[in-house]
Formats: structure tokens, C-alpha cells, sequence
């Protein structure tokens, strides 16, 4: 039963960790859209209002990109919480996890003297 919860814990961090991947490049693509706009702009001598609607349109395409990515972060932390819940609070994924931590894992034993 623990190799089922491990296999089924493993399936959903890689899907995790690949839903934030595709965030992080759609939110460094539209951030690039929105330099990409004004670099046009300047570069063709362009009035501030044209196409200002164009420009609030990226804005807000990156804000909910942004809000997106901040609900799958709450979701990580979230499913943290519910790997500790199932007994996998040891579960290690090897040494191909690039992910960072929020924070230091506390060890269960302490040196003493």
C-alpha cells in the first residue's frame, strides 16, 4: 500500500512541477509580449495611445498569469501538507529534483552530548 501512495505521490509532483513549468514560460512570455509592444512603439516613432487597449490587454494577461501561478504555488504547499497526511513525509524523488524548498526539513532525531 506504501508503493501505491509513493507511485501515485510521484505521478502528481511530476505533473505539478510541469504545470509550474509551463506558468513560469507563459508568464516570461507575456512579460516578453509587453517589452516587445513598447520596444515596437518607440521603435516606430509611435503616439502613447496607439494601441494602448493592446497594452492593457498584455498587462492583464500577465496579471492572471501571475494570480495563476500563485494558486499553483498555494497547491504545492497544499499537497506538502497531504504527502506528510498519507505517511510520505520521508518520500525523497532523487537527485533529478531541481525544485527548491520553502524551508529546511526539521529532523526527527537531535544530536546530543
Amino acid at each position: 500500500m506504501l508503493n501505491k501512495r509513493k507511485e501515485a505521490a510521484m505521478k502528481v509532483a511530476h505533473s505539478l512541477w510541469a504545470a509550474e513549468d509551463a506558468l513560469d514560460a507563459a508568464l516570461a512570455k507575456a512579460a516578453e509580449l509587453s517589452g516587445a509592444l513598447v520596444s515596437a512603439r518607440v521603435d516606430a516613432n509611435l503616439s502613447a495611445i496607439v494601441a494602448q487597449d493592446a497594452f492593457e490587454g498584455a498587462a492583464a494577461a500577465l496579471a492572471t498569469i501571475t494570480r495563476a501561478r500563485g494558486e499553483l504555488v498555494e497547491t504545492h504547499r497544499r499537497l506538502t501538507e497531504a504527502k506528510i497526511q498519507i505517511g510520505l513525509r520521508t518520500l525523497a524523488v532523487g537527485d533529478t529534483d531541481t525544485k527548491p524548498t520553502t524551508g529546511e526539513a526539521k529532523p526527527y532525531l537531535q544530536a546530543v552530548a
